[in-house]
């Protein structure tokens, strides 16, 4: 349920941004979301509705856009997508995750 006071956090981004820029309303919010950070999108979809209410953002279309997990792997070189628990290419697994942790605020569109 932490995605709950992931959206409060996000709405509170939002009304932050409108008393500094001076809109008011929040028409869409675009987040990036890696695929292993641990954040559910339906869930974020599910729990925005009640976060936003009352605020610049109540009634906003909310985007979510996925980020794939990517590594590199120091034993052979691979840099790229990953699926399983080990790389593709060598079947090790000493790689660095590179790509699929974030969560963050893509994008505002605003009135």
């Amino acid at each position: 349920m932490h995605e709950l006071a992931i959206m409060q956090g996000v709405v509170r981004v939002c009304e932050r941004e409108a008393a500094k820029e001076g809109f008011g309303r929040v028409e869409s919010i675009t987040l990036s979301v890696g695929a292993v950070s641990g954040v559910v999108p339906e869930c974020l979809a599910e729990f925005f509705p009640i976060a936003a209410k009352g605020t610049v953002a109540e009634g906003a279309k909310l985007i979510t856009r996925l980020i794939p997990a990517a590594v590199e792997c120091p034993d052979c070189g691979y840099a790229g997508p990953i699926r399983g628990t080990e790389c593709p290419r060598c079947g090790g697994y000493g790689y660095r995750l590179t790509h699929g942790r974030e969560f963050y605020i893509e994008s505002l569109e605003v009135e």
